[in-house]
Parts: C-alpha cells; structure tokens; sequence
C-alpha cells in the first residue's frame, strides 16, 4: 500500500519552524536536517523554492554558508524551467535571477575564508548546466558576419569599455592613446547618458535572450551600435556587467575581447553571458583561468572563445628606489580592505616574529574592512580589531590607511607579505617586490594544490603555506641587511623583468592590434582537451 503524500501546508509548516530554529542556533543541524526532509518532500514547485529560500536567507543573515544552498537554487531554477515551459518568459527570468542571487550571494564567496565555488567549482555550478532557463539565457545567439580582420589601410579603431571602473586600464588606454597605428575612444558605460541606464538589471539581461523585454533590446542595439560600428576591436574591462551588456547585441563585424581579472568568477554573469558574441578572453592568472573554466565549461567548447593569460597592465619601475634605513624589520601589508585579505594571518605571523625579536613591526596599507555588508564582514571586523587594540599601542602594527605615494611608504618595508586567502595577482604584492622588499607569500587557499596556484604564479621559494613557515622565511631573510637587500635586489629583477609594463605591453600589442591572435599558454590546448 503506497505512503500517503503528507499535504504541503503541513509540510511548510514544519519547515518554517525549523527553519526559526535555525535563525536562533549556531548549530542548526537537527532544524537543517527537518527543513531538507521537508521541502524534498513538497510537491508545489513554487513552494519548495520559497521553503529553500527562506532557510538560506536565515542563514546567510546571520552571515553562515547555508548547508541547503544548491538545494535552494537548484529549486528556484526548477521553478523558473516551469513557467518557461508554460510559456511566462517573465516568471522565468525572475526565478532564474533569485537563483543566481542565491548561488552567488557575498557571503558563501566574498565575506568568509573559503568558497564552495573554489572548494568544486564545476560541482557547484552543474545545476546550472541542467536548467533548460539557465541554458536558454546564455545559448549561443551568434553573430551575422564573423570578425574583420585589421584594416591595412588606416589605423585599428580601438574602443575601451569598462563600466566605472577603470582602475587597470590607465597604461593600457595611455599606449594606444599615443600608438601611431590606433585611434582610440572610451566608454564608460556607467557615465555615458545614453548607456548608463540601460547597462544593468540582471533579471532584464536575462529575460531579453529569453524572448522577452523586446523594446528593451531595441534600446541597446540603439544604443550599441554606433560604437560597434565605429570600432574594429572593442576592449571589455571586467567580464561581468559590462561585458554581459556588450553581448546583447551582434557584434557584427567587430571584435570583441574581455578580460577577466578575479572577482568576476565568483558573480552569475560569465553564467548569463552570450560567449559566441565574444572572440576573445584575457586572464590575467592561469589559476583564474582555471577555475573559471572548470565552473563555466562551454568555455573550453571547440567554438568558445579564444582563451589568453596576459598579467596585469602594471607600472612597476616606479617603485624601484633605495630603501630607508630602519626598512628591515618593517613587514608591509598592502590591500587589507577585503576578508580574502585576511589581515588577521599576517598578525598570526608577526606575533611569531616578535616572540623571537621585538623589533618587527607590521605597516598595513590601505582602507579597512567595512563590517556593514554581511554579518560575516562584522564578525571579521570585530575578530580583527580586537586583535589589533592589543598591538597597537606599542607600535608593533601601524595602520596607515590609503596612500597615494605607495611607491614612497614601500620604501620604508623591508619585507612584503600577502596573506591573502585569494588573489588575481596580488598587485600590492608584486609592487613590493619591485621596490625591492623579500616577498613572503601565503600559498593562497583557493586555488592550493591545483595544477596552476600561487606556486606556478611566483618563484617557489617565495611560498609559504603556514605563518609558522612565513615567520621562518622572514627571520631568514633579514638575518642582516645585506642578506635582506640581497634577497630585495633579485625580487626586484624578477617582478620588473616578468610584470613590468615595459615587458607586458607587446602581448598586448599582439593580441589588440592583429598581429598575432594565438597569444595563448601552452596548456591553452590541453585544457580545451581535457
């Protein structure tokens, strides 16, 4: 005799009863286990998904990774896959969009140590590669023509593209600005009248590929395509917002390039991004690279784009200058302003170095933690600065704030340290090692073990994986000053000679002017096989 169906209201219930309980425990595994048996057991689709949702709001409320997180947007995307198939293009896009605010809400990613996106970045994205929605949103829509190639007979039109945040582009825009073979414009997308309010709304991208928001479509286009039609190759700063917008619209015969630096990989948009509008896209890490292709598959797809690691557009030179006298014992700690920062390793490190020699200091650079975005940001915080009104007062931290002379304050720091949990590159980081401080750097979680990591990124012996082991290599380093401006003057030349701009910027020549469009790594093919 088959189990009778228990009806949803009671099941929902039940479920929102445990799912109080959990809003009020830090241990919420008999309430998390309730709620699962419950909403599994929900027939309502739209139900199901509200019950999921709930428990996981409660929870990252409270700043903790939801045990039921791919459950509750693995629910919302079952929703949108039937009104999609009723035929409600609107509904669709709207559980889609709350899917993705789930998935990729700041907690899980930005606001705590680890990210079950980096932990199985495939695993944790594969629901989204079942969702008929999810997969209609980002399908290839293709383009009429294929891109030209570059004219021989005027300069390459070259427009760059970033929606306000043009942080890395300077050098970049500062070259082609002045390259006999280039005209350039730029576009911020954010300060254009005409484009500024077109280019956002997640749920709006989401919906127009879908076959709805038709009038906001033939706004874009409108708005897009005297640019598109201007330039030969368009430049895309950052792949998400900005580069999603782009690839609304057919690009026609122009090329489009995006470059991808780190905090992209942990948003939903390379996930609603039409790839076949774009030809190419720049990393500038292999370990970045890696990770996004493993969550994002269908880019190492035989007609994805082509795939580039360029490091980053860095004026490095300037911080090449002699060091202060009192320079050996100040470890430098630029960028503390995010948790993947993680500040409170380096102090785990420079109170191993104290308990051997009171004379190390920590000098930390930059805009602190803000503690209003999540619960997790404040508890961070709060840990954070307790540990610093115990070293403060006697001088063994400084906390500078931001700087617009950090070539000036890194020639105070004798030793520079990354504590950093995740990195692109690490930019501070490789500016202290051309100013010539010993680079410590802490093998960065996320990405540790894998085939490209911090390891494959620096020289080896600048890896640490433990404080006990950051400590160790610091205690070495500066042993005496010689020893110490030794070690700074070969971490000077490997940075200059490796990330500088006067290096970096013939990849970028190739890769933007025509010259030459496979500027790929070797493992480019392997990765594609894989």
């Amino acid at each position: 005799m088959p189990t009778p169906q228990i009806p949803d209201e009671l099941l929902a219930n039940v479920a929102r009863r445990a799912v109080a309980r959990m809003a009020r425990t830090d241990r919420p595994v008999v309430a998390a286990r309730v709620l699962g048996v419950c909403a599994q057991h929900v027939q309502d689709r739209r139900l199901k998904a509200d019950l999921l949702g709930e428990a996981a709001a409660a929870q990252l409320g409270r700043g903790l990774i939801p045990r039921h997180l791919v459950p509750a947007y693995a629910a919302e995307l079952a929703y949108a896959d039937s009104r999609l198939k009723a035929g409600s293009k609107k509904e669709a896009a709207s559980a889609l969009c709350r899917a993705l605010q789930l998935a990729f809400h700041r907690v899980p990613h930005v606001d705590r140590l680890h990210s079950p996106l980096s932990d199985d970045p495939a695993g944790f994205t594969a629901r989204l590669r079942t969702s008929t929605t999810a997969r209609k949103a980002a399908a290839p829509r293709g383009r009429k023509t294929p891109p030209a190639a570059p004219p021989a007979d005027r300069p390459l039109r070259l427009l760059v593209v970033n929606l306000a945040n043009a942080n890395f582009l300077g050098l970049v825009t500062e070259r082609y600005a002045n390259h006999p073979g280039v005209e350039l414009r730029t576009l911020d997308l954010a300060a254009d009248p005409v484009t500024a309010p077109l280019a956002k709304g997640l749920q709006r991208m989401i919906e127009l590929p879908l076959g709805g928001q038709a009038a906001y479509g033939a706004a874009v286009e409108a708005a897009l395509r005297p640019h598109l039609d201007w330039a030969d190759t368009v430049f895309v700063e950052w792949c998400a917002t900005a580069a999603a917008f782009m690839t609304l619209v057919d690009p026609g015969s122009t090329r489009i390039v995006v470059r991808l630096h780190k905090y992209e990989s942990f948003t939903p948009w390379p996930h609603i991004m039409d790839f076949s509008r774009v030809d190419d896209i720049v990393f500038i890490a292999e370990h970045m690279r890696e990770m996004t292709t493993a969550a994002v598959p269908r880019l190492l797809a035989p007609d994805a784009p082509r795939l580039h690691f360029l490091h980053n557009a860095l004026d490095l030179r300037r911080f090449d200058r002699p060091k202060k006298d009192d320079a050996r014992f100040t470890v430098g700690l630029v960028g503390i302003g995010q948790i993947a920062k993680d500040p409170r390793w380096a102090l785990e490190v420079l109170k191993l170095l104290r308990a051997r020699d009171g004379r190390y200091r920590l000098l930390m650079v930059g805009g602190g933690i803000d503690p209003e975005p999540s619960a997790a940001a404040a508890a961070y915080h709060s840990a954070l600065e307790k540990e610093l009104a115990e070293l403060e007062p006697s001088g063994a931290v400084r906390r500078l704030g931001p700087s617009d002379d950090v070539a000036g304050v890194l020639a105070g720091v004798g030793v520079i340290l990354s504590s950093s949990v995740r990195e692109g590159c690490h930019v501070g980081l490789m500016e202290g090692a051309a100013s010539g401080a010993v680079p410590v750097v802490r093998d960065w979680p996320f990405v540790a073990g894998r085939p490209h990591s911090t390891r494959t990124l620096f020289p080896e012996d600048w890896v640490v994986t433990t404080p006990q082991q950051a400590a160790e290599r610091i205690l070495a380093a500066t042993v005496s000053e010689d020893v110490r401006a030794e070690a700074g003057r070969e971490a000077s030349s490997y940075a200059l000679t490796t990330w500088d701009w006067e290096t970096v910027r013939s990849d970028y020549d190739r890769l933007l002017l025509g010259e030459d469009q496979d500027v790929c790594s070797p493992g480019e093919d392997a990765l594609r096989k894989a």
